[in-house]
């Protein structure tokens, strides 16, 4: 079979992306519809459907030249050529950081022996390449002299979701108040006022968010504005001008946005001006490239390498029994190995880990379970694993190592933000913050139930908090689906050798469950147990998760609020 020559391929590779965005654009394009329609099975199926789009376009590609062009997937000369050419086609493109990404992806798959040679890969040459594109077309624009019920009207009417309001009047008047509440008692308008709102509707789940920012006091003020479509129609939920609050709404604990962009880099370089805490990566994360914030992630984290000098150590807590965690103390991210072997009682394969791990990528995290880059071939600073780090990686990954002159390549991991783990929190904070965080930790359990996600291992140590004591969850390898599991109560023993029998008298299938078992793990914090137990009295009982299944396969889609019910301008019998 003839090689291919660099024309050739580069087409392949650029048709491929291509057929990709195209698709993603046209999926993106479907949310206001099921919005509008309140197709929230649309919606589930909708999601997992774009998210499955790289991958299978990616494939696509690589199987093409495998079977095409074999000789030429070991030419390294060639492939640096490619990649040139490359480059030059796509140069004109308004989203060429996300075609580079789909290169690499390309490159990984393709030409596994050389996939580790940077040097063939967009890596750091696209690290400030995308152009700088003017923000005035992206938005609404809304003068101060208008005053406040004007503007609040004229935002109403430019965003049509094509359903009739529940009460529009009423809407308009709860914006003012928030507006005139939280802010015009602290600053003064001017001529210099100005509000500006994003054209792009962010939608997502149950819910479509408008994202703005009035220019006041100096500064720009960002908020957000969710809307909800409910069985009398569509009404404004709230208005958010917290800045932590708008932080949690892009958080890496939930799904991705469904937004329409031409230009992403211009959607996310405004986010990244008003949405604080967030670095880019987390950005297109949010707005669904998410294989492209992989790429800006690994950027930083080489940049926030060559600007430190702490080594890479084993993560603080209790270890895992199916993976090896460490991190890098100074980097706000821990990475995790499969184990080779795993530690009793758990008898499960790599694969089925892995399996784990995809189906939280492609569920609904509603705000409770870590989102996470999956990585092969990862290379670390041999010189910078600490003696214990590389003992503990010797004893229980050594397959996934290979060292190649002063770097150490783990074939396998997965990066994921660094939390306070839950067991570690509780050990050290006040009573009060403790109560908080066995609150936080019940309704995460709950929250996860509502999303069809039974967590398996619920102790602790399988739970993080956040710097704004958000309790997530982050250990996959036991998770399922709710509807997969029997809850039961246990049987009553009855007579002298069911009550001291050393083992269970009664058969136990594989996913039976028993509620009132949990008190015994859950918490281990003697002055806080008695009231987790009480303020989560329901999660003991078998009938509360049967409830919940049964809402489920009757078709509900929860709707996990990312800010407090109590911020709600309605109680839910209202809507």
């Amino acid at each position: 079979m003839m090689p291919a020559t660099r024309p050739q391929i580069v087409q392949q590779i650029v048709s491929g992306y291509i057929t990709y965005i195209t698709a993603f654009n046209e999926h993106t394009k479907r949310a206001p519809q099921y919005f509008r329609d309140r197709d929230w099975d649309g919606v589930r199926l909708n999601h997992r459907q774009r998210l499955r789009l790289y991958k299978d376009c990616v494939n696509k590609v690589v199987q093409y030249c495998r079977k095409e062009y074999p000789s030429s997937l070991k030419d390294r000369q060639f492939w640096f050529e490619v990649k040139f050419s490359f480059s030059e086609t796509i140069k004109d493109r308004k989203d060429r950081e996300l075609a580079e990404s789909f290169y690499n992806s390309f490159i990984r798959k393709a030409v596994v022996d050389l996939s580790i040679d940077e040097e063939l890969m967009f890596v750091l040459e696209g690290y400030d390449s995308c152009e700088v594109h003017s923000q005035e077309p992206l938005f609404h624009n809304y003068p101060s002299k208008w005053g406040v019920q004007r503007i609040i009207r004229a935002i109403l009417d430019d965003f049509d979701f094509q359903v009739p309001y529940l009460q529009k009047e009423r809407d308009v008047q709860f914006l003012v108040r928030s507006i005139r509440e939280v802010i015009l008692t602290r600053y003064q308008v001017d001529e210099d006022t100005t509000t500006q709102v994003l054209k792009q509707v962010f939608y997502r789940n149950k819910a479509a968010y408008l994202i703005g920012r009035t220019y006041l006091g100096g500064k720009w003020m960002p908020f957000i504005i969710p809307f909800l479509n409910g069985p009398k129609g569509i009404y404004v939920d709230t208005l958010i001008f917290d800045p932590n609050l708008m932080s949690a709404i892009f958080s890496y604990t939930r799904s991705y946005f469904m937004v329409e962009t031409e230009i992403p880099s211009q959607i996310v370089a405004f986010l990244n001006s008003v949405i604080r805490h967030k670095a880019v990566y987390e950005l297109y994360n949010a707005i669904g490239f998410n294989k492209h914030g992989k790429t800006e992630f690994y950027r930083d984290f080489l940049a926030h390498c060559k600007g430190s000098k702490d080594d890479f150590v084993v993560a603080p807590g209790i270890k895992g029994m199916v993976m090896t965690v460490f991190t890098l103390p100074s980097f706000n991210t821990v990475f995790k190995i499969i184990k080779d072997n795993f530690d009793p009682p758990k008898n499960m394969t790599r694969q089925e880990v892995k399996d784990k791990y995809k189906l939280v990528s492609l569920h609904d995290r509603v705000g409770r379970m870590a989102d996470t880059h999956e990585f092969e071939y990862f290379k670390l600073p041999l010189a910078r694993i600490a003696p214990e780090l590389m003992e503990e990686l010797r004893k229980t990954v050594n397959s996934q190592l290979e060292i190649k002159g002063e770097d150490l390549i783990i074939k396998h991991l997965y990066t994921e933000r660094k939390l306070t783990p839950l067991n570690m929190y509780l050990e050290s904070c006040s009573e009060e913050d403790a109560q908080t965080a066995v609150e936080e930790y019940g309704n995460a359990i709950i929250q996860l139930a509502k999303a069809n996600i039974f967590p398996g291992d619920m102790m602790t140590k399988n739970f993080g908090v956040t710097r704004q004591k958000r309790v997530i969850f982050y250990d996959y390898d036991e998770i399922e689906f709710l509807t997969k599991m029997n809850f039961r109560l246990k049987p009553k023993p009855v007579g002298f050798e069911q009550i001291y029998a050393s083992q269970p008298w009664y058969d136990i299938a594989k996913n039976d469950v028993f509620p009132e078992d949990f008190k015994r793990f859950m918490i281990g914090r003697t002055d806080v147990k008695e009231y987790f137990i009480d303020f989560h009295e329901r999660i003991f009982d078998p009938e509360y998760w049967k409830e919940i299944q049964g809402r489920i396969e009757q078709g509900e889609l929860l709707h996990a609020f990312p800010y407090p019910e109590y911020m709600r301008f309605r109680p839910e019998e209202e809507v």
